[in-house]
């Protein structure tokens, strides 16, 4: 197939360029570079060196022999993003091109209207350049299992059966977004759904879980190839921060109680998921939405499994339960469905102590690379101390954010 992969130069969109490049698929990665721009904005950087895009692509042809192209832009660039879908006429659309952290959505206003008008308005953009350029392509959307909440009920794909008045009907599950970036999303799937229902796009809003892990065996094949691995109070997910702060002798910082429940996935995993994906295309018309995770656990179940596989890499590692600068329950019910990657063939890299102790050598190989003030953030929900935005650049005192950031 034709695919663009939108934002491909990033966490998830690099591996799952690659990934598709090696089952044989005609990649095109779209990227305007922002999330590089946001780590000068913030004075962070991946903990493993990541080279230039360029670099990227070209090492990718020379280890593989196959190509992928670059158009560099942005898809709120209107007359930008309709020539490259004029161009190259794609059979398939893989969207992780939005700003993908909750707390960067949260420092202030300033960044709450960024989020949501980056998000909101270039996947509008991309919904009016597929109705009129290319209707039959597939659009893969990378949305997140935040959609959701934490309702006190099970959470299914998608949609949910109702009776209500004895009439029953099948409606989209109702949203609960922990932040102005979650919103953005619901609104995405929204505009989505609305799009396949008016104009008849086909589409798969995959619903993804917190994402751990650095490396697939194509990032793998050279350090010119290697992906992102983030760790700041921004950026960084929870298992990947738990592990740096172990590498460096930091305690593990827990928010409250820390019985935030969220379902996971190895990076591994969800350039699987996409390929899955993108290789069974709904019909025309149709919305469809996987959850795109493989397991579930608590902040406090990750901090003792890091406590444990550290002890034996000669570690001392400490928990340290610290305020939470997040609006959220501590304590919820959390079950979630995931079957329909595990119909289309999806084998799960489950969590264990060998992913885990990866994950710790990673971190002690690049650990002069941590700079201990980014892990810092003032950050908070309720709004106090957004006033300090970019506090973890200027290396301002305060909490370790650990919790579950991103996607």
């Amino acid at each position: 197939m034709r695919v663009l992969v939108l934002g491909g130069d990033g966490y998830c969109g690099w591996p799952t360029a690659l990934h598709l490049s090696a089952a044989g698929h005609d990649v095109t990665i779209v990227d305007s570079l922002c999330r590089r721009a946001i780590d000068g904005e913030l004075g962070t950087q991946s903990l493993v060196p990541i080279a230039t895009l360029d670099e990227r692509v070209h090492r990718w042809e020379w280890a593989n022999g196959r190509q992928i192209a670059v158009e560099p832009g942005d898809l709120l660039d209107w007359p930008f993003l309709s020539g490259v879908i004029a161009r190259h006429r794609p059979d398939a659309v893989v969207h992780f091109a939005e700003q993908r952290s909750a707390p960067y959505s949260m420092i202030d206003r300033e960044h709450a209207v960024y989020t949501q008008h980056n998000n909101v308005i270039g996947t509008l953009n991309l919904l009016f350049a597929l109705h009129e350029l290319a209707p039959d392509c597939h659009l893969v959307k990378l949305g997140t299992m935040g959609e959701y909440g934490t309702p006190n009920i099970d959470i299914e794909e998608g949609f949910i059966e109702i009776e209500h008045r004895g009439r029953h009907d099948r409606l989209p599950y109702p949203k609960q977004p922990g932040s102005f970036y979650h919103l953005s999303k619901v609104h995405d799937s929204h505009n989505i759904l609305f799009a396949c229902r008016t104009w008849g796009l086909r589409a798969t809003d995959l619903n993804q879980g917190v994402v751990y892990g650095a490396a697939t065996p194509h990032t793998a094949l050279h350090p010119d190839l290697a992906n992102r691995f983030d760790y700041d109070g921004i950026f960084g997910t929870v298992l990947n921060r738990f592990c740096v702060e172990a590498a460096i002798g930091h305690p593990l910082t827990v928010h409250g109680q820390g019985g935030q429940t969220r379902g996971f996935i190895d990076i591994r995993d969800t350039v699987r998921c996409v390929q899955l994906a993108a290789e069974h295309p709904p019909q025309r018309g149709e919305y469809r939405v996987f959850n795109q995770f493989t397991e579930q656990f608590s902040v406090l179940d990750l901090a003792r499994l890091v406590c444990s596989v550290g002890g034996d890499l000669g570690l001392a590692v400490e928990l340290q339960h610290i305020a939470n600068p997040r609006t959220e329950a501590e304590q919820h019910y959390y079950n979630a469905r995931n079957t329909s990657l595990l119909s289309l063939g999806l084998e799960p890299h489950l969590l264990g102590r060998e992913t885990t102790a990866e994950l710790l050598r990673l971190a002690l190989e690049y650990r002069q690379r941590v700079r201990p003030d980014v892990i810092r953030t003032h950050v908070r929900w309720q709004g106090r101390g957004m006033a300090t935005k970019l506090a973890t650049a200027a290396g301002i005192a305060g909490e370790v954010q650990a919790g579950v950031n991103g996607d």
